[in-house]
């Protein structure tokens, strides 16, 4: 079969937060230097390697009562074989507790290492291999462990919230963990308590929280890789040019593509956009892994990418993250032959870790659970009433 090995290396700048710079509560500022990062792309697959492949991942997977997690942003292929076999294909936090709920005993997942990490966090009992151990992400990378630790113990007495995209280490030194899906609410629940915040890593997301909620945060400088590339002047363009489409955006965009769109939301309320929403196109500013799963829930729309790039620029991205295409069939058949790629914690870092990000299920179980309660889908406090303090 055709070699496992990388055929190709790029560099891409990301986003450094310069600690000793100031950074203003809504986040506007120029906190942050450029720093390089790499990625890989596997070597191409003729049909008949991928066919052997994909046969040898089916047999592994029921031979060591295996199961195979990926995220949206993955390889068309690889989510399909995950639900072809019994696996899941979601977010990252739906991928560890899919993890975590199945008998499985070894769980691969395919996705950057923050997701691997937060499937070992909820399991630390199973083994969990990735394809890639280098497959990462920019705002985990622009937010080192001893940076952002020297961050919070410079601004003592804020409530830390982090977003899942981090490492085992950060959200061991958070008081929250959340998702984009949860994130507006429990920010909006710990305003109302009174506290400060200080939030970490995507300045966008945070930006567009503060904004929402009134919170007063001071935010980590980093950002995505690949939502940081949108551009808010072509995309005003590509939306005059497609008057009946709506624009659907991540809010870890710019805060000037954030004020196109018709749906902002996480990349499950996005995919859930597509089947509400009446509209038959949709310009979609996220990564565009994510419209294999939007042409599935509605199959006889029409899906536009957002534009990455101003006239005479090139992207870096162009709306794919270049560590998820680290995932493919040849290192998901490797790390199941050879239990390479094994994610390794520190039982007491685990433990750490998983406080904030088991504050966050619980609050989440129990918004829920108010909401079903009093038909009320508001973000309204008193939904939050039953939640004890972090």
């Amino acid at each position: 079969m055709t070699s496992t090995s990388f055929s190709v290396r790029k560099t891409f700048d990301i986003d450094f937060p310069t600690l000793n710079q100031p950074v203003s509560h809504a986040g506007i500022g120029s906190a942050c230097q450029v720093k390089q990062a790499w990625a890989s792309v596997p070597a191409p697959l003729d049909k008949k390697d991928r066919d052997t492949y994909r046969q040898l991942i089916v047999d592994q997977l029921a031979k060591q009562q295996a199961t195979l997690v990926a995220h949206y942003y993955v390889d068309a292929e690889l989510q399909d074989l995950a639900l072809q076999t019994g696996g899941c294909v979601g977010d990252s936090l739906e991928m560890a507790r899919f993890g975590r709920d199945h008998p499985a005993t070894t769980l691969v997942v395919a996705g950057v290492r923050f997701m691997g990490e937060t499937a070992k966090i909820l399991s630390p009992e199973k083994q969990v291999l990735m394809p890639d151990l280098e497959a990462n992400c920019s705002l985990d990378l622009g937010c080192p462990p001893d940076a952002f630790a020297a961050f919070c113990d410079a601004n003592p007495g804020r409530t830390v919230v982090v977003y899942a995209n981090t490492s085992a280490q950060v959200k061991a030194r958070a008081d929250w963990v959340v998702t984009s899906s949860i994130a507006l609410e429990i920010v909006t629940y710990l305003h109302q308590r009174g506290e400060k915040i200080l939030w970490g890593p995507d300045r966008h997301l945070g930006q567009y929280i503060q904004q929402q909620t009134g919170a007063d945060m001071l935010l980590w400088q980093g950002s995505c890789l690949v939502h940081n590339e949108f551009k808010a002047e072509e995309l005003a363009e590509l939306k005059k040019a497609n008057p009946q489409a709506r624009v659907l955006v991540h809010p870890e965009s710019p805060a000037p593509v954030v004020a196109l769109a018709d749906v902002v939301g996480s990349t499950s309320r996005l995919i859930q956009a597509v089947t509400e929403l009446p509209a038959t196109s949709f310009i979609v500013a996220t990564d565009q892994g994510i419209v294999h799963e939007m042409q599935k829930q509605a199959p006889g729309k029409t899906f536009i990418a957002a534009p990455t790039a101003g006239e005479s620029a090139t992207c870096k991205s162009c709306a794919f993250c270049p560590w998820m295409a680290m995932n493919g069939l040849a290192g998901v058949a490797n790390c199941l032959q050879t239990h390479s790629g094994q994610i390794m914690l520190d039982p007491q870092l685990g433990y750490r870790a998983l406080q904030p990000i088991a504050r966050m299920l619980d609050f989440a179980a129990a918004y829920k659970k108010n909401i079903r309660a009093s038909g009320d889908i508001s973000r309204d406090v008193h939904l939050f009433s039953q939640i004890g303090p972090a």
